[in-house]
């Protein structure tokens, strides 16, 4: 598979999503190929997500967050959530679009007041037991990218 690049929709992916997945990597790619690392979250965040028939729980945290922040909060990035402190947290509901390849997230609670209440449309795929989760947003400067979150399955 290309860098960057999603396999075909899912079969099934309704079926496929459900369980508790454990975040394996996260990259962030500009147009031209550049890796980007948020200073939020870290080059290497932990990160857990959870999918019931109808509702989900993600979480991510920055690796070490043994120092004080030194990176001021930026304002929600296009297309994504904020977090706090080196945290991100929300819940909610969801829905797959199985066609498009698509899972659409509405967030009923979030550790970020400015997170609840919003809606995110997100390609997925399942792959074996990998969920590929890619998105397109901003970095901190503003520049496109598109993050790609790998998770494995830890169960059911």
């Amino acid at each position: 598979m290309k860098k960057g690049s999603l396999p075909s929709p899912t079969p099934n992916l309704a079926a496929a999503i459900l369980g508790i997945w454990k975040l394996e990597s996260r990259e962030d790619l500009d147009a031209t190929g550049q890796v980007h690392i948020d200073p939020f979250l870290g080059r290497d965040p932990l990160g857990i997500l959870c999918f019931g028939p109808d509702h989900f729980a993600a979480q991510f945290m920055k690796r070490d967050r043994s120092q004080p922040e030194n990176v001021l909060q930026r304002a929600q990035a296009e297309n994504n959530t904020a977090g706090i402190n080196g945290y991100d947290g929300y819940f909610g509901t969801y829905t797959i679009d199985e066609d498009a390849g698509t899972l659409t997230t509405r967030l009923e609670g979030s550790i970020s007041p400015a997170n609840v209440g919003a809606t995110y449309v997100r390609d997925a795929r399942v792959v074996d037991n990998e969920l590929i989760i890619q998105l397109r947003t901003t970095a901190v400067d503003g520049t496109a990218i598109t993050r790609t979150n790998t998770f494995s399955r830890l169960g059911l």
